[in-house]
Parts: structure tokens; sequence; C-alpha cells
């Protein structure tokens, strides 16, 4: 088999999420994703959409890490009704300036939540963890 074949048969198994891709189009509902995911995911640690859904498949996991949890939807909903239903721990990793996740609003999810939660917040990063130089210089760190 030539490498143009094996790379479409890899694409074609793989994780829409998994293949690392650049793309233009916006990435596959988490719905979707939950389809392929069902039966292979036990334990999760996963960024943003995908810690969605490993929320989603918490049915079938001991522990769900969420790094940069979208809790806000595109059009500003709170999409909470998975956490909820959730059993499973779950520790939430954010930015303290993450818009799609305003740390509030987290931790009154949080306090509903039947599962035990644990929020760790970086100090000035945003939903990907990154600090702006302003924000470091304030708090006396070296931004060279």
């Amino acid at each position: 088999m030539d490498a143009k074949k094996i790379r479409k048969k890899n694409e074609e198994s793989s994780s829409p999420i998994l293949l690392g891709k650049k793309r233009k189009v916006p990435p596959p509902k988490a719905e979707k994703l939950i389809e392929f995911h069902v039966d292979v995911v036990k334990e999760t640690c996963a960024k943003s959409m995908g810690s969605r859904v490993s929320c989603m498949l918490a049915v079938n996991v001991s522990a769900v890490i969420c790094l940069g949890y979208p809790l806000k939807g595109t059009k500003g909903a709170i999409r909470d009704d998975t956490l909820l239903e959730m059993g499973a721990p779950v520790m939430f990793v954010q930015g303290s300036k993450d818009p799609m996740c305003p740390l509030d609003k987290l931790e009154a999810v949080c306090n509903k939540m039947k599962a035990i939660t644990e929020i760790h917040v970086i100090d000035g990063g945003d939903h990907s963890f990154k600090i702006k130089k302003k924000h470091l210089k304030t708090k006396e760190f070296n931004t060279r």
C-alpha cells in the first residue's frame, strides 16, 4: 500500500479530534464524537471540546480531568446538563480569564453537581492557559 492509501485509511478509522490537523471548518458536534469514543475511553484527561465529550462519556470512566472546559456555548448559554448528571469525580483546570468558562459560573455548577469536583485555577490564563505579559508584570514575574 502506498503512503496516500495508508494515510487515507488511518484518517477514516481515526477520531475526528485525534487527527491533530488544522481545519478550516468547526470541529464536529460533541454528540457526534461520543459515537466514536463510547467504547474506547475508560480514563480521560482532555482539553476543551475533548473534556466536554469526556464528561458525556462519564458513565464508562472512573474519573475525568477537564482542561479548559467550554461551559459557555457559542450563544452564551451555560452547558451544564451533562455535568449535573455525572457521577464520576471531575477535576477542572481553568484559566481565570477564560471567556468560555467564567469561574463564578463553573463554581455554581460544581456546587449543584452530585459528583466530587475540584477546580484548579491558572491565574491570568485564558482558554488555552496563555498568560499575557501585562498580567505577569503585575504579579512581578520576569517576562524575558
